[in-house]
């Protein structure tokens, strides 16, 4: 098993960023102020590469501005695309998609439907609609829900082990559906992502995280065998512009080769390093 990982990167490394990317994954609000933002996922199109389209709601608090992202979406073509959701809310996702979906179609790209909620039946029956409706299902990292439901002694684990065993239990309860592809938004800690590879949760085909990236902003050095402890709390969108030093991006290097260790089995990951 091998989830397929991008990590959101300033725009100064963004084609170095091929290097160490799978694919392609697009934050809608800044092609709306950088220009040479939006030429890199165009340019990317054009040589073949997977582009994901993220609606920019964890960076404004809201989805992007509807209309605006239709126009984006017709002007990339996107491989992949997340429709318009609403935080922690399981009915007005829901709408939010029924709304979407009788206005707008988009036949070129695939669908990823976010789950949203904050309870336990709230994100089920928002798991269950978008098992059924999207292409591939997301699942975010930082749901309320977790801080009562994971261990750990502080926020950071809870969000990590929270996700977890949300996922355990969707398969323990029969739930889960094995025959739609998973896409795993953000991480807390990167050793999160082990435990579905250990667990065979083979279906989660992705996963996007700045984590690496970000932490090499702020001299901070993976762990060979957990990565980090903290985490910066800086958005990689609001240092969009940052110039990457030579010796950062000697770190961003280094961090992405350990963030591998998660996602790849260990061996593979041995003839890599």
């Amino acid at each position: 098993m091998r989830i397929e990982v991008s990590h959101e990167s300033p725009i100064s490394i963004l084609h170095k960023s091929l290097e160490y990317n799978d694919y392609c994954y697009a934050l809608v609000h800044l092609f709306e102020t950088h220009d040479n933002y939006y030429n890199f996922f165009k340019e990317a199109k054009l040589l073949d590469k997977e582009v994901y389209l993220d609606n920019s709601i964890f960076e404004l608090g809201e989805s992007f501005d509807h209309e605006k992202y239709a126009q984006w979406i017709e002007k990339l073509e996107p491989n992949l695309y997340i429709v318009p959701d609403v935080l922690e809310s399981s009915d007005e996702t829901i709408s939010a998609w029924l709304k979407w979906e009788g206005t707008h179609s988009f036949p070129q790209c695939r669908t990823m439907g976010v789950v949203q909620g904050k309870t336990w039946k709230d994100l089920v029956d928002c798991y269950r609609f978008m098992s059924e409706c999207a292409d591939m299902v997301a699942i975010s990292f930082d749901y309320s829900y977790y801080q009562t439901t994971g261990y750990g002694n502080n926020k950071l684990q809870r969000f990590s082990n929270g996700r977890q065993r949300f996922v355990q239990q969707l398969v323990d309860e029969g739930i889960w559906n094995w025959n739609k592809p998973h896409h795993l938004l953000g991480c807390s800690l990167a050793h999160e992502f082990r435990w579905y590879v250990d667990n065979n949760i083979y279906n989660i085909k992705s996963v996007d995280t700045s984590n690496p990236i970000v932490a090499s902003m702020h001299d901070l050095k993976y762990n060979d065998e957990y990565g980090l402890t903290e985490k910066p709390k800086t958005l990689l969108a609001d240092m969009i512009d940052h110039k990457i030093t030579d010796s950062e991006f000697e770190l961003v290097q280094y961090n992405t080769k350990m963030f591998k260790r998660y996602y790849v089995d260990e061996q593979a990951m041995d003839s890599a390093i």
